[in-house]
């Protein structure tokens, strides 16, 4: 057994929301929830189109979440002892991705042209691609990911919130293996999760670095929302001296990095494309190159690179709240803005269309998914206050 470890100088108070949050986090869910349900009364394919950028944004944060967790523990990072209880807050939102899953299995072929019989019957691509896209191996995979992501956020997370009670080290040790296992198998589940639901919208076409690219734009939106609860915590006076303005400096240096990850692995899958000129791949980017889906293009080559990567650049950027807050949600909106891109030229590739209905079903997948991680941050403590690193995260400077 090891040694019990406490913090004897400074003491995280408790996260609590404003006396009118959760009535707001109520009806937030209560306009999405009539937003789907109208949807489906006046245009199912649309409404499932919205459902679907919805669900993998914020999915993606949820397993983001414990993807950033997983990471520190694999390896043995103390610098951010002090900011990881947010990051395993989003992990609160598994089970409603599990839930939200298996709604999503209901959509048939008004998203996927490979679950109508009659049009797989008679296009000899989707028969040669048929034993892997069907409706009972879609789900199979769809239980199997979400679950596994849901088993070991139960366990990492879990081991974390016990070690709160005791301080015993042997929890620090049982997260290592525990994340390595995880890491291994979110790399390949995360990139299959992403081809079903994204890449197959159109499964005549195809990108072997489809899921690394969804990867990029899950890193750095995850990165975005923990840089802000961060920042919201540490303006409501909860954690003076445990979450500093160097943790969120070092955050903001992920933050860029994975900036410039996003654009690289953006123009090598468009490059690579461009250069071999075939026609199964270029549909995908002549569908979005007129009608209005140019300009989109185009937004997310200045709004979701250009300007968060010269925003981020100064050392002051990173250390000045405002400036983070102002960044971080720039980079939220182009995430939903580049699923948005990634889902709807499937709708309609003629014209790019105003997602008005997505914006309603959004303000819902937003009430739900900030309802469970306050509730996670409210029931347990901000910071875990035990971990045997926590000094070196209170100790934490950033020199560069």
């Amino acid at each position: 057994m090891g040694h019990s470890v406490t913090v004897d100088k400074v003491e995280p108070k408790k996260f609590e929301l404003p006396s009118n949050g959760k009535v707001i986090l109520f009806a937030m869910m209560g306009v999405g929830l009539a937003t789907l349900l109208a949807g489906f009364a006046i245009d199912q394919k649309r409404v499932w189109h919205a459902y679907l950028t919805n669900y993998f944004f914020f999915s993606s944060l949820a397993v983001g979440g414990l993807f950033f967790t997983a990471i520190q523990h694999a390896t043995n990072a103390g610098w951010s002892v002090n900011i990881r209880r947010v990051s395993e807050s989003m992990t609160a939102f598994l089970p409603v991705v599990f839930i939200g899953g298996l709604v999503l299995l209901a959509s048939g072929s008004q998203l996927y042209m490979w679950l109508d019989h009659d049009v797989v019957a008679n296009d000899a691509i989707l028969k040669g691609k048929s034993a892997y896209l069907n409706l009972g191996f879609w789900a199979v995979r769809m239980v199997l990911f979400v679950g596994l992501w849901l088993f070991f956020a139960k366990k990492i997370v879990g081991h974390s919130l016990a070690q709160d009670q005791d301080g015993d080290e042997k929890w620090t040790h049982k997260m290592v293996p525990l994340s390595i296992a995880f890491l291994l198998v979110f790399a390949l589940s995360y990139s299959l999760f992403s081809v079903d639901l994204l890449m197959s919208l159109d499964a005549h076409w195809f990108s072997t670095i489809f899921g690394v690219y969804c990867f990029a734009g899950l890193f750095q939106s995850t990165l975005a929302f923990m840089i802000l609860m961060t920042l919201y915590c540490r303006g409501k006076g909860w954690v003076t001296g445990l979450m500093t303005t160097e943790h969120t400096h070092d955050l903001a240096k992920f933050l860029k990095g994975f900036t410039v990850f996003w654009a690289y692995i953006a123009f090598s899958q468009f490059m690579l494309i461009w250069y071999a000129n075939l026609p199964e791949e270029t549909i995908f980017y002549l569908h979005r190159s007129h009608g209005g889906w140019m300009e989109v293009s185009m937004a997310l080559l200045v709004f979701k690179f250009v300007v968060p990567f010269v925003a981020l650049m100064p050392r002051w950027a990173k250390r000045t709240p405002k400036h983070l807050i102002m960044v971080c949600l720039l980079i939220l909106v182009m995430q939903f803005v580049d699923l948005y891109w990634l889902v709807y030229p499937n709708y309609s590739h003629e014209h790019a269309t105003f997602p008005l209905m997505g914006v309603g079903i959004f303000i819902g997948f937003l009430g739900l998914f900030l309802f469970t991680v306050t509730g996670f941050l409210a029931k347990h403590n901000l910071v875990p206050v035990r971990d045997p690193r926590i000094h070196e995260s209170l100790s934490h400077h950033v020199t560069y």
